[in-house]
């Protein structure tokens, strides 16, 4: 058991090199950088690490709260968790529970491949993903010739958006850190204004992010892209990639043009980015929205649940959580409960703000940005 501080040179490369053994596990959210990094606000994190033979072979990242519960590191926001282990590992979960202490361990977005947790898996659900090189040609010819009316709109978009505001210009690693502070204030509306929890308005999310910016390591790299007219950023993306996949985690544009689909267009051109970068896959993570609709080349399962060891905590925690979870899938799998939900998510979100007292609303704008 390490706490991440903990994690030496040699057990970082061991980490690194089970990454590169198995293609399932090559998503950044699974590098040990993204488990530091989630460690330096959440006191909680530890690391098991698996030995054989007295070499390191597997690696279990997790957050731990004092009375034994566990969840993957960055629950919430990793959008993919695994033991991560060299091919041919295997092990018991509840010896595993037991040696990190845990009697209940939660996931949302587990890796499929991991077989010793099934028996725990209460749901699996489409992760979508782009293979920026899908079969023998390039990505934006596939979408070309998948979606062409898609495509002739978007093109239409980016001629009109270069004559009104300015010529168009995509950045593809962008280290003005002005730009990461304009996204975030950029995705913190957004969340308020559709209802939802504004992440940026936890500072150790703010400080997660601004760490990962500055990470540039070959496993792993904090890369954000940005799209301006001519020198107004209009959308920005911030994601983690590794050697071979980007995530892709928080995208948003500037509201005030909204009609020209700046969103969309940083998707396409950041996709454009990655397969020139070496990248192959653009995880788009889970989640049933229609711009992933439109993007994806295929889906990736993944998978949530409970593991377990016999223990009061694991029977309460299991009980707390678990009708929670089964609520919010059931509304996001029907179109019936899922659209009136979103709609209700966005009136709460307009009169949290606009149908406050000017002098509050005039207050709130003024704030500086998150972090």
């Amino acid at each position: 058991m390490h706490r991440t501080g903990e994690l030496t040179s040699a057990l970082r490369a061991a980490w690194h090199r089970a990454m590169d053994e198995s293609p399932e596990y090559a998503n950044p959210f699974l590098a040990p950088e993204f488990a530091i990094g989630v460690g330096r606000g959440r006191g909680g994190v530890r690391v098991a690490v698996l030995h054989e033979g007295g070499e390191p072979v597997g690696f279990l990242p997790f957050e731990r709260t004092p009375l034994g519960s566990g969840r993957a590191v960055g629950l919430g926001l990793s959008d993919c968790q695994a033991l991560v282990h060299r091919p041919g590992v295997t092990w018991d979960t509840g010896q595993l529970l037991h040696a990190c202490g845990l009697s209940v361990l939660e996931f949302d977005h587990l890796v499929r491949e991991q077989t010793p947790f099934a028996p725990y898996v209460t749901g699996t659900f489409a992760s979508p993903v782009i293979d920026v090189k899908p079969g023998d040609g390039d990505y934006p010819a596939w979408l070309r010739a998948t979606y062409p009316g898609l495509a002739r709109t978007t093109l239409k978009k980016e001629r009109r958006l270069g004559r009104d505001v300015g010529e168009l210009r995509f950045v593809a690693d962008e280290r003005d850190p002005r730009a990461l502070r304009a996204l975030m204030a950029w995705k913190s509306a957004q969340y308020r204004r559709t209802g939802r929890m504004d992440r940026f308005s936890r500072p150790w999310i703010v400080d997660l992010v601004d760490h990962l910016f500055h990470v540039r390591e070959e496993h792993f790299t904090g890369l954000l892209s940005v799209l301006y007219a001519g020198d107004r950023p209009v959308a920005a993306h911030f994601g983690p990639r590794s050697a071979t996949v980007l995530a892709a985690w928080f995208t948003a544009y500037d509201p005030a043009l909204h009609y020209y689909s700046p969103g969309l267009m940083m998707h396409l051109r950041t996709a454009e980015a990655a397969a020139r970068a070496g990248v192959g896959l653009v995880d788009l993570g889970r989640g049933d929205k229609e711009y992933k609709d439109w993007l994806k080349t295929r889906e990736l399962r993944v998978a949530e649940g409970f593991a377990t060891r016999p223990h009061p905590v694991s029977v309460a925690r299991r009980m707390w959580r678990r009708p929670v979870r089964g609520l919010r899938n059931t509304v996001l799998a029907h179109p019936g409960l899922r659209d009136p939900a979103d709609r209700l998510l966005r009136t709460v979100g307009r009169l949290r703000t606009e149908g406050l007292p000017a002098t509050v609303r005039a207050g709130r704008r003024s704030r500086p940005g998150p972090g």
